[in-house]
């Protein structure tokens, strides 16, 4: 019998949820990630039912000596939830909600997805700023920072953060919070999953919803210069209730759109207001007013359809490929850029949101968290897309070169919205202090750096 058989064979002895292996029937669906570009073979799949099945995985890890990838809900872009050889450690299994009313928190289990934990929480009225695609996977997104449609009125996904329960690289299991390891508390809260496995997040909520005031609002695409001047002179003094993106790319097939607009090249801006749906109405009335627009769609809504709006536009196995980065502000020189790239859009799936940051982001002090950017005011997020191979790599370039175009202006990136970038942008993400300091993290929580498939820091 060879080694790493023993070894799975001794895992599966003490291993409640399902050990997949490669040739079995459920592989190729447990393999597959969001992103469909990534087609990696894993030598093992455990998708765990709670902690003692993710420390018996370590455990295996540790003794096999492959790579460890570890998927919540998949969405990584470079595909860092999965692996060729080695093993994922798969914690879609683990869906356990539970929502406190009464105090307005809820508990959530590294499995959820983003709408899954909405549908909980707004059954009570209450939501917590989560991403703005509903299938992504709440552990990735909040561990990277989260952004989304409440962020500038209740701060991002770690900034409603209480706690976290986390399995080391050692298979100890840690609380992290305010009082409980407040140093890797700081780190979780944007330096991603470096420093062990997070199975349980609890958050603060905060009324929202039922109904909301949102939706989209689309010009020509031709109209983008003009359109984002005036954008940029709007947003200087609209309220923190609101968060805005605007969006390059060409209307899709949509039901909810008329047939004759299908294909069409817009300049759009969805629009999310976290407050009375009569106050949103009086802040977006400007916006409406600036020319005749080709869709409106913007009304009293469901706080989950507006969730799920772009959810048709990101579907798992589409071929994804993206890069980004932060700017300062709008000036004229990057709105001409920003224009430009749009008319060289050439793919029904290619699309780019600026979204616009700022309110509670910016006013949370800035060596808080590890999250980079907080002074920045928007974030760029260049995507190409097609259904398959065919195509992808004209896609590729239309993002490489609008990236280029962009990168004098740029003051920073997402870290969630990297790929494989490299150590330089991984530290233009955090910053030189904030990187040295997660540097000395790594050192304590995995200094063998078992946890390197992320935007990884090294421990040296």
């Amino acid at each position: 019998m060879s080694t790493i058989t023993s070894e799975i064979q001794a895992l599966g002895e003490n291993f409640r949820g399902e050990l997949i292996h490669p040739g079995e029937p459920t592989y190729d669906e447990h393999r597959k990630v969001w992103n469909g570009s990534i087609d990696r073979r894993p030598g093992l799949i455990a998708r765990c039912t709670g902690v003692a099945d993710i420390r018996s995985a370590l455990a295996y890890a540790r003794r096999t000596g492959g790579p460890v990838a570890v998927r919540g809900g998949g969405h990584s872009f470079p595909g860092h939830s999965t692996c060729d050889g080695g093993i994922l450690i798969d914690l879609a299994p683990l869906k356990g909600i539970r929502v406190d009313p009464v105090r307005r928190t809820a508990r959530a289990q590294a499995g959820v997805l983003l709408g899954e934990l909405d549908r909980e929480t707004q059954a009570f009225g209450l939501a917590t700023p989560s991403g703005i695609v509903t299938h992504t996977g709440l552990a990735g997104l909040t561990l990277g920072g989260g952004i989304g449609w409440l962020m500038r009125k209740y701060g991002l996904s770690i900034d409603n953060l209480i706690s976290v329960d986390m399995v080391t690289a050692e298979g100890e299991l840690v609380i992290a919070s305010e009082d409980v390891n407040a140093d890797l508390f700081w780190g979780i809260r944007g330096g991603g999953g470096n420093f062990g496995i997070v199975t349980e997040f609890e958050f603060r909520l905060h009324p929202v919803g039922p109904i909301v005031y949102g939706g989209l609002v689309a010009w020509p695409m031709e109209q983008s210069p003009e359109f984002m001047r005036f954008y940029r002179d709007w947003i200087t003094d609209v309220p923190d209730e609101l968060t805005t993106a605007v969006i390059h790319r060409w209307l899709p097939a949509l039901p909810t759109i008329p047939a004759e607009l299908h294909g069409r090249p817009v300049v759009a801006v969805v629009v999310s207001y976290a407050g009375p749906v009569e106050e949103g109405e009086k802040v977006v009335a400007p916006l409406k007013a600036f020319a005749p627009s080709l869709l409106d769609t913007c009304t009293a809504t469901p706080y989950l359809a507006l969730q799920s709006m772009f959810d048709p536009s990101f579907p798992h196995g589409r071929w994804y490929y993206m890069r980004a980065c932060d700017v300062g502000e709008l000036t004229d020189d990057v709105i001409d850029i920003a224009a430009e790239r749009g008319l060289a859009i050439d793919s029904p799936y290619t699309a780019y949101p600026i979204f616009h940051l700022g309110g509670a982001i910016s006013r949370v002090p800035e060596d808080s968290t590890a999250f980079g950017g907080r002074s920045s005011g928007h974030t760029f997020n260049f995507v190409g897309a097609t259904l398959g191979p065919e195509g992808f790599e004209q896609q590729r370039e239309w993002v490489r070169d609008s990236w280029r175009a962009m990168e004098p202006h740029q003051s920073g990136v997402y870290v969630n919205f990297l790929t494989d970038e490299g150590t330089d942008r991984i530290r233009s993400a955090y910053g030189a202090s904030t990187y040295d300091r997660l540097t000395e993290l790594k050192r304590k929580y995995d200094p063998g750096n078992l946890f390197h498939l992320n935007q990884n820091i090294p421990p040296s």
